[in-house]
């Protein structure tokens, strides 16, 4: 069963690109930024844009308004988009495609995070390799209180992030943490303050984008592979991803940059 877009979605999911930073704002803060299926289908273009434009080192995903970071599925239009078991399928394969996208960004992503970041929100931020929140953020996962369950993939993320006895008792008791909570259970990596955010986080962006594209991605894999699925892990890919850094004109570049006591500038090649 096919389910139509939505011809607002272009407005729902907005994208930038500057200083080799791409930004991914999810634009809809009447509904504390919860995400449609359209927008998951905008969403994986946006990601699929990004990795393909060498200009781009890092992406920085946020939820527009200052309130929400993103609140999960809007559930206003499951009447429309999952009536049924057809359309539930067809619902499924769309958006995990576009978390497929994210997730599998060879690319730097930074969830910036301000207001409430609750639920399949906070799946979302989970997607990203590093979390910088605002000190005025909320996070929770409700599911206890709504009868469902986390998925699989998710709860392998907290978990390696908060370790299990915290996972617990953030899944058991359904409560809110607030952000300095949330820091130390190990939910983001850093606070700032809320009207420093963005400075902040473009500051760090702009960190990772003029480091060597090659080596950030050489990283990024291989912590990937070692912290998750074991049963998903391809040595031979760290390998030719490291060869690749050490073969590099970046490699060199670095070098000469290291000798001429000068700033490096790398081109991924």
């Amino acid at each position: 069963m096919d389910i139509p877009a939505s011809s607002d979605a272009g407005t729902k999911i907005l994208t930038r690109k500057q200083d080799g930073i791409g930004w991914l704002t999810i634009n809809q803060p009447e509904k504390r930024n919860a995400i449609s299926l359209a927008m998951w289908d905008a969403i994986a273009a946006a990601a699929e844009d990004f990795a393909a434009d060498d200009a781009v080192r890092v992406v920085v995903m946020h939820g527009a308004g200052g309130k929400a970071f993103a609140s999960g599925a809007d559930i206003s239009e499951f009447d429309r988009v999952r009536a049924d078991a057809a359309a539930q399928e067809a619902y499924g394969r769309r958006s995990s495609a576009a978390r497929h996208k994210l997730e599998t960004l060879r690319k730097p992503l930074i969830a910036m995070i301000q207001g409430f970041c609750i639920g399949g929100g906070y799946a979302v931020a989970l997607m990203a390799d590093l979390r910088i929140a605002s000190d005025d953020s909320r996070f929770g996962i409700p599911a206890a209180r709504l009868g469902i369950a986390y998925g699989r993939e998710s709860l392998a993320r907290l978990v390696a992030l908060t370790g299990p006895a915290l996972a617990k008792e953030i899944l058991f008791t359904g409560r809110q943490f607030d952000a300095a909570e949330a820091l130390a259970c190990r939910l983001v990596n850093r606070l700032v303050p809320a009207a420093r955010l963005e400075e902040e986080v473009t500051a760090l962006a702009l960190q990772i984008a003029r480091n060597a594209p090659l080596s950030v991605e050489a990283s990024k894999v291989a912590i990937d592979q070692i912290a998750g699925d074991p049963a998903a892990r391809d040595p031979a890919l760290v390998e030719r991803l490291n060869r690749a850094c050490f073969d590099s004109a970046d490699y060199a570049e670095g070098r000469r940059a290291f000798q001429e006591k000068r700033p490096p500038v790398f081109t991924g090649r």
